[in-house]
């Protein structure tokens, strides 16, 4: 007869690599612990009390009088949104008497799946992503053009450097040399001037694919939940990503000569045919942003749509003369309260609707001015243009969570 404490740390033990999987795949972690929580009560275990970190979970579970207490490492973080899908999808199909052993099963069938998309894919579609950006933040042709292939350039060498398992941090610092400086590259060697306004909106863009959209939404929704450890740990982590991002633009600014820029001027452009360019570049930032984080096809073409609803309602706003932060959070928020729609259709979290539809908003010409003038020495106007910067991300992060107080009872009501 089989030794029911042995059975009760074969079930924690498969519980926790569960989890681990769906934390490095980037799902938050109440999210992780609801999952984990619904597959142990499939197994049978009477209470499971899990604590969640960015690189460590422990748990403990009581069965039959039996208590068992295991930890496991996460690994290093990742996002992939189409394993988030496939580990939560066995939460809802699971039914009572699963066992340690069917369980397994299924992990070992999901860690096997190969990515959705070929690197070069991905790499074009974070080019067009990056050319998107330039142009809705009033990038010239030049500078759109030499976005592309930054953007493509820069995302091709973080894809092989990351097969390496190379340090992400260092990693991100490289890549923002790579990509910023192969952009200014291109526009001094085919302008042979100094570097305009437009060109500016450019540099930024080549580098938008380093923006840590999904730790920095599931940070805040995984403090409004209470999980502060597993959120304050995220939010370093994407704050460490931003500063290797930030630190390698710095570099290519310092050595470029790159001066400070103006931030755009409100202006309505309420005309069909620049309404119809905008749509295609929201589409196509959406588009990108959700292949480069494995989404299946029928989740990418859901999140151009959302993008190009979402960013199409913020610039409106803007031109019509609304400040840029409320205006991000309008825009977040109608994408959040349609991924309340889609996710039932589509069969996925609402986070791999939300996050890639709304990088398209990230405040770029901001952030160039905010390291720009670091480099200056210009330290005051450098924090008020930081304080621009976290603003509108504070919109997009706080419409995202809005949406879900609006549509989720949960989430106002606390068990």
């Amino acid at each position: 007869m089989a030794d029911p404490r042995a059975q009760l740390h074969e079930a924690l033990d498969v519980l926790l690599r569960f989890g681990a999987m769906l934390l490095r795949a980037g799902d938050t972690a109440f999210r992780v612990r609801a999952a984990m929580v619904r597959l142990a009560h499939d197994m049978g275990i009477e209470s499971l009390s899990v604590q969640v970190t960015l690189d460590a979970m422990s748990a403990t579970a009581r069965r039959a009088g039996q208590i068992a207490t295991l930890t496991c490492d996460v690994g290093s973080p990742g996002i992939n949104a189409d394993r988030i899908g496939q580990l939560e999808r066995l939460t809802e199909v699971s039914k009572p008497g699963l066992t340690a052993e069917a369980l397994t099963k299924d992990l070992d069938a999901i860690e096997k799946t190969p990515g959705l998309h070929a690197l070069p894919t991905v790499a074009i579609a974070i080019g067009l992503a990056s050319a998107a950006f330039s142009y809705l933040n009033g990038g010239d042709l030049l500078a759109t053009g030499a976005a592309v292939v930054a953007g493509a350039v820069g995302q091709a060498g973080r894809a092989l450097m990351f097969r390496r398992k190379l340090n992400q941090y260092a990693v991100t610092a490289v890549c923002a040399v790579l990509a910023s400086g192969l952009y200014c590259l291109l526009v001094f060697g085919l302008a042979g001037r100094g570097f305009s306004d437009t060109m500016a909106v450019g540099f930024i863009s080549s580098v938008l694919f380093l923006v840590p959209g999904f730790p920095l939404v599931a940070s805040l929704l995984d403090l409004v939940q209470h999980q502060t450890v597993a959120g304050m740990a995220r939010l370093f982590y994407a704050v460490m990503i931003l500063l290797g991002a930030a630190f390698g633009l710095s570099a290519v600014a310092a050595i470029a000569g790159l001066t400070d820029v103006s931030p755009p001027d409100v202006g309505l452009s309420y005309e069909p045919v620049t309404l119809l360019f905008r749509a295609l570049a929201s589409l196509a930032g959406g588009v990108g942003f959700a292949l480069l984080y494995n989404s299946p096809m029928r989740t990418v073409l859901t999140v151009g749509l959302l993008s190009l609803i979402g960013n199409e309602l913020r610039l409106a706003l803007h031109d019509a003369g609304l400040i840029l932060p409320a205006a991000t959070f309008v825009g977040a928020l109608a994408v959040g309260l349609l991924a309340s729609l889609g996710k039932h259709w589509l069969h996925q979290p609402r986070i791999c609707f939300t996050v890639p539809s709304i990088i398209i908003m990230t405040p770029g010409i901001f952030a160039f001015r905010t390291i720009v003038l670091l480099n200056e020495g210009n330290v005051l106007a450098a924090v008020e243009a930081l304080a621009g910067c976290g603003f509108i991300v504070g919109g997009m992060a706080l419409g995202l969570a809005t949406a879900r107080f609006l549509s989720e009872r949960r989430w106002i009501v606390e068990s």
